[in-house]
């Protein structure tokens, strides 16, 4: 039983959080950018992944390839 208050009373504490960030200007613009961004990548048949793919063409390579990358351009002394 104290196990579900306590759940209880974190539930009403997230609650009143997301209630705050519901009035925030901010966080509305953000969720209207986004909206209006998938829209256009739905309308051109594009996902946020080639965008990222576009953007930084590393983004989808293993740790292993990129420390491969970047170790090529240096010189040995």
């Amino acid at each position: 039983m104290a196990e579900y208050r306590k759940l209880e009373q974190q539930l009403a504490g997230q609650m009143l959080e997301l209630e705050s960030l519901r009035g925030d200007s901010r966080l509305q613009k953000e969720i209207e950018f986004e909206t209006k961004l998938l829209a256009l990548l739905g309308e051109y048949g594009h996902s946020l992944r080639d965008i990222v793919g576009i953007l930084d063409p590393n983004a989808g390579a293993s740790d292993k390839e990129l420390s491969s990358t970047a170790g090529a351009g240096k010189r040995k002394r």
